[in-house]
């Protein structure tokens, strides 16, 4: 069954200017298995993918929502929302090849190079390093006092340590040992820094056995290396610095090489990293030019502000405290007991104040902007200062002691005022990106989301978490043996 996106949206709550196919199963299309629940083009999105940024988008002070919760699910599909727009970005940028750009190239092949080498130190340079029981032994006796007892904790902080011994011992070998075997050629005189302004890109650094490594493919290392040094200390030699940064690329190279004759570029942690980081990579570099292609003229920002104006301004606040009472009487009295001295308005809206909550939150009732107050009292309360006392002032509720604790200025009331330039440029530009992603959506590439298999799943982890809490409860479990070893751990402290 087809839909547009609308009934989706009202579902699901995506952007309703968006379209797409809502698959009632996956099995119906033959394109999706396991626990895919949305594709765009050729690309699948899964439940896992969904739940790992879910877990990974914590904001200070925000906890992440339990799993098989109602606030999970639609956290949920807040995120599945975004990663098919950057589904749709990746897909458009294939397209228009931007793939090939030199940018990208070159940052892809960096990460790809050290991923390799890092690989090749792990599982070829360092590898398994076995320790016996007898080399425990040794060091046991040989470094700690006659009396000590060898616990099976004891037995695992040495096995650590002679692992550790052995590992940097391996490596300083391996290190040394790394250009064993390979021709390495340095053209120290196209390394002169006089020179970077006018250095063609493909003029050769170095040589490591086949590779040519040139100007272009670490040009920024070396410039940085240069500078680096000598803002860390103004007598170092910048040739010198530049000189150690390539051949720390040489011998990044040849580890490069080394893990590729040893087949690590298959290996399934190298793929799945290079096709995550690539496609990520693509994707923001991609929006990013797109943004850069819509950057506003100066009068298209100002007219964008002006007439979107509400959206940006953030009213003045003011923190209120306030005593209501029946009278106007009761009022005066109660003022003039708090200007004598006699009492404070905390005591007087604890007392006196037939506001709800009065006594529990003293009167305070929080922040405030204008126009969220009966009239007279709205008008009194910005028209005082902070600390000040106003006048009895009555509303339907009674009569009304208030007191300003705290004033918030508005903000980005002014287009010429930088900050409130710098925001209106932001959500001008995020809605211009939103409207080119959604087009995609109407008319580029096709979305399927997998409506029916996404509420199996998300079913299927609230019934996981009902039943581990059921397992949790019941006696003998790990929970209750957890519980009672914090418990003897909290008496014996004490």
């Amino acid at each position: 069954m087809r839909f547009l996106f609308a009934p989706l949206a009202a579902l699901f709550m995506f952007p309703a200017c968006a379209t797409a196919t809502v698959a009632a199963d996956p099995a119906e299309t033959g394109k999706a298995v396991g626990n895919v629940i949305a594709k765009v083009g050729d690309q699948a999105i899964t439940f896992d993918e969904i739940n790992i940024a879910i877990n990974s988008s914590a904001i200070v002070g925000v906890s992440i929502p339990a799993l098989g919760t109602p606030q999970r699910d639609t956290a949920r599909i807040t995120v599945l929302d975004r990663f098919i727009s950057a589904n749709l970005l990746y897909l458009d940028a294939l397209d228009k090849g931007v793939d090939r750009d030199p940018v990208y190239r070159k940052t892809i092949d960096r990460f790809s190079n050290a991923m390799l080498a890092g690989l090749y130190r792990k599982r070829i340079m360092a590898g398994d390093i076995p320790v016996s029981d007898e080399e425990i032994q040794r060091y046991f006796k040989q470094h700690l006092p006659a009396d000590t007892e060898m616990t099976d904790d004891l037995h695992t902080q040495i096995e650590a340590t002679l692992r550790r011994q052995k590992l940097h011992e391996r490596m300083a070998t391996a290190d040394r040992t790394l250009r064993d075997g390979i021709e390495v050629v340095v053209h120290e005189e196209n390394l002169a820094a006089g020179d970077d302004g006018t250095r063609a890109p493909d003029t050769p650094l170095a040589e490591a056995g086949a590779e040519t490594i040139t100007w272009e493919q670490i040009d920024d290392r070396i410039i940085a290396a240069g500078k680096g040094a000598t803002m860390a200390d103004p007598l170092a030699f910048a040739q010198e610095a530049r000189r150690n940064a390539l051949e720390r690329e040489i011998d990044l190279r040849i580890m490069v090489q080394k893990a590729r004759a040893a087949g690590l570029d298959d290996d399934p942690l190298y793929l799945k990293r290079m096709k995550e980081y690539g496609k990520t990579l693509l994707t923001n570099l991609h929006r990013a030019r797109l943004a850069k292609s819509m950057e506003p003229s100066e009068a298209a920002l100002k007219a964008y502000y002006q007439a979107n104006r509400k959206r940006f301004v953030v009213p003045e606040a003011r923190k209120v405290q306030m005593v209501v009472v029946k009278t106007r009487e009761q009022a005066e009295q109660i003022r003039g007991r708090i200007e004598s001295g006699e009492i404070s308005l905390y005591e007087a809206a604890r007392d006196y104040s037939t506001a709800v909550n009065a006594r529990q939150n003293l009167g305070e009732v929080g922040w405030l902007s204008q126009g969220e107050m009966a009239p007279a009292v709205d008008r009194e309360i910005f028209s005082l200062e902070p600390g000040e006392l106003g006048e009895p002032v009555e509303s339907p509720a009674g009569w009304h002691l208030v007191k300003v604790l705290e004033v918030k200025d508005a903000r980005f009331t002014n287009f010429d005022d930088e900050a409130t330039r710098r925001l209106t440029r932001r959500k001008y530009l995020h809605e211009k990106v939103d409207a080119y992603t959604a087009d995609l959506r109407k008319s580029r590439f096709p979305v399927e989301v997998y409506q029916e298999r996404l509420v199996q799943l998300e079913q299927q982890e609230a019934d996981a978490v009902k039943a581990l809490a059921r397992q949790a409860d019941e006696p003998g479990s790990v929970t209750h043996e957890r519980v009672r070893e914090l418990n003897r751990f909290i008496k014996s402290a004490k």
